[in-house]
Parts: C-alpha cells; sequence; structure tokens
C-alpha cells in the first residue's frame, strides 16, 4: 500500500465533498431543493470513499503494517474531519431553507 497515494486520497475526496456540499447549499439558496439533494448525495457518496480510505489505513494498522505518521497524515485527517463538520452543518442549513421556502409559500397562498 502506498501510504501518501492514500493520503492524498483522503484530502482529494473530503476535499471535493465538502466543495459539493456547498454547491448544494447555494442551490437550496435559490429554492432548487431538488437539485440540492442530488448535490448532497453526491457529497455524501464523495466523502463515503474518504472515510473508506482513513479506515483502510486505520485496518492496515490493526493488522501490523506499519502506517507512518506524518504532517500529511495529520493534514488529511483535518480535511477529513473539517467536511464531516461542514457537510452535517450545510445539511441542517438546507432543511432550514426548506422550512423557510415552505413558510413563505404558505403565507403567500393565505395572503391571496
Amino acid at each position: 500500500m502506498n501510504v501518501e497515494v492514500e493520503i492524498f486520497n483522503i484530502i482529494s475526496n473530503a476535499g471535493d465533498a465538502k466543495s459539493i456540499a456547498y454547491e448544494a447549499l447555494k442551490l437550496a439558496q435559490n429554492n432548487d431543493f431538488h437539485l440540492a439533494n442530488e448535490k448532497l448525495e453526491t457529497a455524501n457518496k464523495t466523502l463515503a470513499k474518504a472515510h473508506n480510505t482513513q479506515t483502510k489505513l486505520i485496518q492496515a494498522e490493526i493488522n501490523g503494517e506499519h502506517v507512518e505518521q506524518s504532517l500529511l497524515m495529520v493534514h488529511a485527517q483535518d480535511h477529513l474531519m473539517a467536511a464531516i463538520s461542514e457537510m452535517s452543518l450545510i445539511e441542517q442549513m438546507i432543511a432550514i431553507l426548506r422550512r423557510v421556502a415552505q413558510l413563505e409559500e404558505r403565507a403567500e397562498s393565505e395572503s391571496v
């Protein structure tokens, strides 16, 4: 196993997942919740790739394989944790935006 390649996979997939989640948030801000949900699904699948790579490294270490701890590894872990945290917040923000949109629609229909 090439640990550096695995580390870059974590960084790349975690970064991509976070970027896609922010695209979903932008779509939700424009009331395109269907496409926002599709983007969130893509973001979650991409995040799963990063998480699976992390799990692979942990399992290798548990099985006795030496996995060097490096600054690059710490950076990858930071990327993954930030992506997980921000995606969780973005999902909550989209749910709030959806609720606001529903309330605005209801208020509009009641005023007519």
